[in-house]
């Protein structure tokens, strides 16, 4: 199974995504941390986007081929960038979509905090957020707050329908 996770910086959704990785013991990959590894200045810039969506995919088929799920975490901003994952799987079923959402002073509050693999702050946000297309099919939308991950987990646990003891793998 491959699970995308996406969201507007600040949203929560790198610190839920890790911890979903883990619960169905998934592989995970981080938009900012293929950022940090192919770029040493890092822009937020249209070709610097593409070009870390170009590697999360190439690592996706990857893993896929192991026959091992995986965990994408990044804004996945435009559907254009949604569909050509969608359409690398070949099977739209094998591709689910978690949206995490936080309000607007929460996230300029998180952002304002200096993160390990991320220098997202909130003018990147609001370029962002200018440029974001929903996405327009069904999939499943969690609201981040500082003290509800154990909540968004269990509904992820629902919504990708796994067991509390089972393994995916």
């Amino acid at each position: 199974m491959i699970i995308i996770v996406f969201g507007l910086p600040g949203s929560g959704k790198s610190f839920f995504a890790s911890r979903l990785a883990a619960m169905i013991k998934a592989e995970y990959i981080n938009s900012d941390k293929v950022r940090r590894k192919l770029f040493l200045r890092r822009s937020y810039s249209t070709h610097e986007k593409l070009s870390v969506y170009n590697v999360m995919l190439e690592q996706m088929m990857e893993i896929v081929k192991k026959k091992k799920n995986v965990v994408l975490d990044a804004t996945f901003y435009k559907n254009a960038i949604r569909k050509r994952f969608i359409k690398k799987t070949q099977n739209k079923n094998y591709i689910k979509f978690i949206e995490v959402r936080a309000g607007a002073s929460l996230t300029k509050n998180r952002l304002k905090t200096p993160r390990e693999d991320s220098e997202a702050d909130f003018g990147v946000y609001k370029k962002i957020k200018l440029s974001w297309e929903p996405l327009p099919d069904p999939h499943l939308i969690l609201h981040s707050t500082n003290k509800n991950i154990a909540d968004m987990l269990e509904k992820a646990r629902n919504y990708l329908n796994i067991e509390n003891d089972e393994a995916t793998n």
